[in-house]
């Protein structure tokens, strides 16, 4: 055998060697959150804190459910819900007001091992719209319901029902009696306000039995009009779930995840283009949604555990929890 027949062989075995896949880092369970993408870049040091503490608290909800068996299913509900309760986010207490002065709340869940979906919309009196959504899911032949049907049903299923004005605070009303002067000012609609779009939670979780559940929940738009509806309560807009790739949930202007299909693009994207999940989830919020003028972000993990937080606005309150880590953040 002569030396170029030799080098040749030994090329081979070293590139062979060279490209064998590094093995997979693969987690037990784990579980992302949002609480929404925006456009703040300094909330000051106290409020800061607030933020963070509240998505630790959330993070380690979760771990509780999910390290001792519990189903992603259980922690999706039960982690969104904490949020829901917190007058912090655009959704459930917090929600932002309508133009005519009401908080109309939206919320979706999705699993990934049956693709079963449920989801609620326009609703005004349901305390915890992630569990009307789960009812929805769970005990109906169909995937969304709305407005006062929704409550009709959520009040079939024992669901706490709250009077409206529950879902007051006063800096979303002020909020919104600002943008209702500016536009009496200037004669202009004003939906576009940039600090009222997002504020939106979303929770992905993979439990020990490898199930993967999605879920999101918002209070809309402030000054929204005509009953408008965004991407949260859209299965495949804002949420989505599937045990062979992964489960998504989204946060920004909802018209852009409704027209790009985002959250089951990200699915769609590992399935057929075999991309990870950070790439795949990379792609549609910098490319596809920038170059369409969408602003926002999503959240979103895999089968194995990986996760992906990406956004392209100023901020993104977001965080995720695996038996070997916790990380919470605002900005960066």
């Amino acid at each position: 055998m002569n030396k170029l027949v030799i080098l040749v062989l030994v090329s081979l075995l070293v590139s062979c060697h060279d490209t064998k896949p590094a093995e997979k880092q693969s987690y037990e369970w784990a579980m992302v959150l949002h609480g929404g993408a925006g456009y703040a870049t300094d909330l000051g040091v106290e409020l800061e804190q607030s933020y963070a503490s509240i998505l630790t608290a959330a993070l380690k909800q979760g771990e509780t459910i999910l390290k001792n068996g519990g189903t992603s299913e259980d922690c999706v509900v039960e982690v969104i819900s904490m949020l829901e309760d917190s007058p912090l986010f655009n959704s459930g207490k917090g929600a932002v007001f309508t133009h005519d002065g009401q908080n109309e709340l939206d919320a979706s869940i999705m699993r990934g091992g049956d693709m079963e979906a449920g989801a609620v919309a326009g609703v005004r009196t349901i305390r915890n719209p992630i569990k009307a959504a789960r009812e929805v899911m769970n005990n109906s032949k169909h995937v969304m319901l709305t407005a006062r049907g929704a409550e009709q049903f959520a009040t079939l299923q024992k669901l706490d029902i709250v009077d409206s004005s529950y879902f007051f605070t006063q800096q979303n009303y002020d909020r919104l009696q600002d943008i209702l002067a500016k536009e009496k000012e200037t004669g202009m609609v004003d939906e576009e306000h940039p600090d009222s779009k997002f504020g939106t939670v979303g929770v992905v979780a993979l439990d020990k039995s490898g199930n993967i559940t999605a879920g999101t929940s918002t209070g809309g738009m402030t000054n929204k009009k005509y009953d408008r509806v965004g991407d949260s309560p859209i299965i495949g807009a804002g949420t989505y779930a599937n045990n062979a790739t992964c489960g998504v949930s989204c946060t920004g202007h909802g018209e852009y995840f409704i027209r790009y299909n985002v959250a089951a693009d990200v699915s769609k994207r590992m399935e057929y283009l075999g991309e990870s999940v950070d790439v795949a989830a990379q792609q549609i919020i910098h490319q596809t949604l920038e170059e369409a003028g969408g602003k926002g972000g999503l959240i979103a993990l895999d089968t194995d555990g990986n996760v992906t937080m990406p956004f392209n606005t100023t901020a993104m309150f977001r965080g995720y929890i695996r038996p070997d880590t916790l990380v919470t953040r605002l900005y960066d």
